[in-house]
This record gives structure tokens, sequence and C-alpha cells, in this order.
């Protein structure tokens, strides 16, 4: 994929009925790290357990994604109290299989539908305002609880692909799914 693949930017910050999404700030460091520390958290996640030292890191590389493509993984919070819940949006570097919509949200939030609130609303941002033709949500086939928010959202399991010697699943949406909905 080129650089030039998706021209348009989308907001740094954007608001859905229960979250607020926003650029990264320094100060997401701790509560990111938290989460990266958590095992239930990460059990899922490619690559696995991150670092408190290497969160820092994964914001800058989420912030540097932002600047090369216009669009990358928001920070989330919650509305009504200002909780940092975690991470939502799209992602695609070099490489990558395909544009992914990917969700990372605190453990402390599941069954509140969050996920499928925000994924949602990143979902009709790829197709309506970047163009895409299709979009992928990558997921462990043991994450039920991912693969449920995947279906909800009109993704259908396409196939399965290694990353890193571990198998995934790539739930997979294309434009004309999204405009049937």
């Amino acid at each position: 994929m080129s650089l030039a693949a998706f021209p348009a930017s989308l907001p740094l910050s954007f608001e859905t009925e229960r979250l607020h999404f926003r650029a990264w700030r320094g100060e997401d460091v701790p509560p990111l790290a938290r989460l990266h520390a958590d095992p239930d958290m990460m059990r899922y996640m490619i690559g696995g357990a991150v670092s408190a030292d290497e969160s820092w890191s994964v914001i800058a590389l989420m912030i540097g994604h932002w600047h090369l493509r216009g669009y990358g993984l928001w920070a989330v919070e919650e509305k009504a109290s200002g909780a940092f819940l975690g991470r939502l949006g799209l992602w695609y570097p070099d490489g990558w299989p395909g544009l992914e919509l990917s969700w990372f949200i605190d453990k402390a939030h599941w069954g509140k539908g969050y996920a499928s609130e925000g994924a949602r609303a990143c979902r009709d941002m790829a197709f309506r305002d970047l163009g895409a033709d299709e979009i992928c949500s990558i997921i462990h086939p043991e994450n039920t609880a991912s693969r449920r928010v995947a279906e909800k959202l009109g993704e259908h399991e396409a196939r399965a692909i290694d990353v890193g010697g571990t198998e995934f699943l790539i739930y997979a949406m294309s434009r004309n799914d999204w405009q049937a909905l």
C-alpha cells in the first residue's frame, strides 16, 4: 500500500453517544501501561505483553501512524466520567494485510458495548470518509468477544493469517457489505 492510498484525513477528536475519541497525549502512558501489564488484556494481542517502558513507544508509533496516514488509533475515554478506556480506530502500517478496524478496551468496561459503539463509528469513517473498499479486523481465534463485535459490525470470517508464528483470523467487510446495512 502506498502512503497516498487513503488521501483523506480523519479528525483528531470526535464523539459518539458515550465515547470521546481524541489524540494521544503524554499523560496516556501510565493508563495504557496499566492495560498493557494486565495478562487478561494482552492474552489475545499480536505480539503479547508490552512493558511499561514500551507503552511510550507504542503511543509514539500510533502518533507516527497518524502523521504518515492521516488516520489511526484514537485514545478513547468514557464521556460521562472521563475515564481512559483504551484505543480504537483504523490501523494500516506497511506490510499489514489490510485496513484494520481495531479495538482495545479496558476490561473494567467490557460488556458495556463500548467496543461496538466506537468500532461502528470508525467503520463508517473508513468507508464514508476514507473511501475504503474493504476493512478487516485481525482477531485471535479464541477471542470470542471480539469475534462477536466483528460480526455485530457486519464483518465475516474471511481467512486465517499467521502473525509472528500465531494464527489469527481476519474478519472482513467490503464497501458493498457496508452499503447493504
